[in-house]
């Protein structure tokens, strides 16, 4: 029986098989309209209605076989939207195949639609769209059955004025009426709903592989290309690890800078962060994460957002198996030393005791976006880790991997699944002795205590070990005056990663002193890097030492990009340091006891970060400035609080 807490959909009555769009693309109403035909087979017997999952969808008419049908939307709930509740003309029986065809419009309270004035595009000539259904944004672009548990596949019409692109094979482009183009696809492999997703702007395509074409506007195309231009590596790679590459073409689109994430998995078209683009190909290990999902997640995929890590945890053990053979072990081993540190991160911001932190969560009445963090990506990665050592190392688990995507391809799996086959394959692989390993392993610590994990893996150290040192030294010296022991060389055969490192150890000091933060940049030049994972390291170590000379940067790196992996914790460090600062100094300035007295939660996200950013901007002044300044601060506060903009508007 299948089970997803975020869906309301009657998956156990009745299932999609395929789904057809037919949608118009308004940039002038910021909607789509038109309808979608959901092919479905009854799975039960005597199904008189179908429910499937909506988020501010305007449903205009349900017909089956041309006739129209009963419908009602049940009340909007914030996390999970409204069902859409379809009376069926009559019950039908087990294994009855029907089609649903559902007219409707997208509405402004949209949340996986973006819309971007050509203003907030880089060649500001065209507007934009871009969509993310991941984790249950589908709903509000289309009514589905919006779960990972069952796979579908669509096809689609498009009418847009600017070029489409969607995840899928594109078919055909023709000539409509109203001048706009109508732009066809076709996905044969079946995907879950989270991977449906459109982009519309002005987009040129430039070909850099034999599967591969990068997509993006025509400025930023050419650095594109060259950034990504290995992509067909990684590919070769992770068809050698596991199997034959199922989804035909394998494209790139770099979104605009709004983006939250730094990839996301479509098939046929991954999006990628324009933060990517360092112009040293530094960062392509994000591409190289994208790829493994070809195998992890859209081809095996979680049953619900509870068993996240089966898709992500997974995707990052594939993704380091491939950097180790691209660049070496030893850069396997140090992007896991990053992720633990990312891991400690994440459970010290939630709490080590809160059950978000557990490897399989349990999500009952919890938006899963609220659960996101690199919990299930990195304890996901140590967890198969702590597995591959235990087993024999890569000899004994290369092989199980392989025959685990061969088992469950195009299938949707629960941790139950995978520890079933896992112990199935290693007894007949390799004996009883493997099952005897592996069930001494503390089996409800890993995957549904909090915190983190219960053994720690150890991991080359070669690339960390003279990152580590230099923080040492500084840290060391930090009540000195002068700093002639530290020079420029410090950091010259250091790589990017190793920059980050070497910044991420800095931080687990205590704050260093404004003298030594200010001598620290002059000789590494830190606060004008391009490196974005640099840029945010950086950033976020002068906000733990309050140094104010990095207020304006760090404004202008949260608004000019929207990745929410350094937006979030730049935030939150601002916000820590605004709390402080208040406290200690400023208390006779208009409106800071507005602040301290305010609660966070009565503000939406949006007001919240308007604040932050404001209070960011406002230490940049002089002192009668300021005094100006918060005045109309605290009335912008004022205005906020009567606003009360919906939380989601701005996840």
């Amino acid at each position: 029986m299948l089970y997803d807490p975020s869906s309301y959909a009657n998956i156990n009555d009745v299932q999609t098989t395929h789904l057809h769009l037919d949608l118009t693309v308004d940039f002038t109403k910021k909607i789509l309209s038109g309808s979608v035909i959901l092919d479905l087979v009854t799975v039960a017997s005597d199904v008189s209605n179908v429910i499937l999952d909506t988020r501010h969808v305007n449903v205009r008419s349900v017909h089956y076989d041309n006739a129209s049908l009963k419908f009602s939307l049940d009340p909007d709930d914030e996390r999970f939207g409204s069902a859409l509740r379809i009376t069926l003309p009559s019950s039908l029986q087990a294994g009855t195949e029907f089609k649903l065809t559902i007219g409707y419009e997208t509405t402004s309270a949209c949340t996986a639609v973006q819309w971007l004035e050509p203003s907030q595009t880089v060649g500001g000539k065209l507007p934009y769209l871009f969509t993310q259904c991941q984790a249950i944004h589908a709903r509000s672009m289309v009514p589905c059955q919006d779960t990972p548990s069952l796979k579908v596949t669509y096809s689609a019409a498009i009418r847009s004025p600017c070029r489409a692109l969607m995840s899928a094979i594109g078919t055909g482009e023709s000539e409509a009426d109203d001048g706009h183009k109508v732009y066809t696809f076709e996905q044969k492999t079946k995907i879950p709903s989270y991977l449906l997703a459109l982009a519309a702007g002005n987009l040129v395509g430039r070909q850099i592989g034999p599967r591969s074409t990068i997509w993006t506007e025509p400025e930023v195309v050419e650095s594109a290309a060259w950034e990504f231009a290995n992509t067909e590596d990684f590919i070769a790679i992770g068809e050698n690890l596991l199997t034959p590459y199922e989804w035909r073409k394998y494209d790139l689109l770099v979104l605009p800078p709004s983006f939250p994430y730094g990839g996301m998995e479509n098939p046929c078209l991954t999006y990628v962060t324009p933060t990517l683009l360092a112009g040293d190909r530094s960062l392509v290990d994000v591409v190289a994460h994208e790829i493994s999902h070809s195998w992890t997640g859209n081809l095996v995929t979680n049953a619900n957002w509870e068993h996240l890590w089966l898709n992500e945890g997974w995707t990052v053990f594939l993704e380091r198996k491939i950097i180790g053979r691209a660049d070496g072990e030893a850069y396997r081993h140090f992007r896991s030393i990053i992720g633990w540190r990312e891991l400690e991160d994440s459970i010290k911001h939630f709490g080590n005791s809160n059950p978000l932190t557990a490897l399989v969560p349990n999500l009952k009445g919890i938006d899963p976006d609220d659960a996101f963090s690199h919990v299930p990506y990195e304890k996901g990665f140590n967890f198969l880790y702590y597995i591959e050592q235990l087993v024999g190392g890569p000899k004994y688990f290369e092989p199980y991997m392989k025959a685990h995507v061969e088992n469950f391809a195009g299938k949707s799996i629960t941790t139950d699944d995978w520890k079933a086959f896992l112990f199935s394959f290693m007894e007949k692989s390799y004996g009883a002795e493997k099952r005897a390993v592996l069930e001494k392993i503390d089996w409800e610590a890993w995957l549904h205590a909090p915190g983190l994990p219960p053994v720690r893996n150890e991991f080359d150290q070669t690339l960390a070990k003279a990152c580590y040192e230099l923080a040492m030294r500084w840290d060391a010296a930090r009540n000195k005056t002068t700093f002639e022991e530290f020079s420029p060389n410090d950091i010259k055969n250091f790589s990017s990663p190793q920059k980050v490192v070497f910044l991420q150890r800095l931080t687990q000091y205590p704050p260093l002193p404004q003298n030594a933060v200010r001598e620290l940049d002059r000789l590494y030049q830190l606060t004008n890097v391009v490196n974005s994972e640099i840029r945010f390291r950086w950033q976020e170590l002068c906000l733990l030492a309050d140094y104010e000379p990095i207020f304006p940067h760090v404004v202008k790196f949260v608004t000019e990009q929207g990745r929410m992996k350094f937006v979030r914790p730049l935030y939150r460090s601002v916000a820590t340091s605004m709390q402080k600062w208040i406290r200690t100094s400023e208390k006779d300035v208009p409106g800071t006891s507005f602040l301290l007295s305010s609660n966070r939660r009565k503000y939406d996200r949006k007001g919240y970060l308007i604040i932050l950013k404001t209070w960011l901007e406002l230490r940049i002044l002089n002192k009668v400035q300021k005094l100006i300044a918060f005045s109309m601060f605290h009335e912008k506060c004022i205005s906020l609080e009567d606003e009360r903009i919906l939380l989601h508007h701005n996840k």
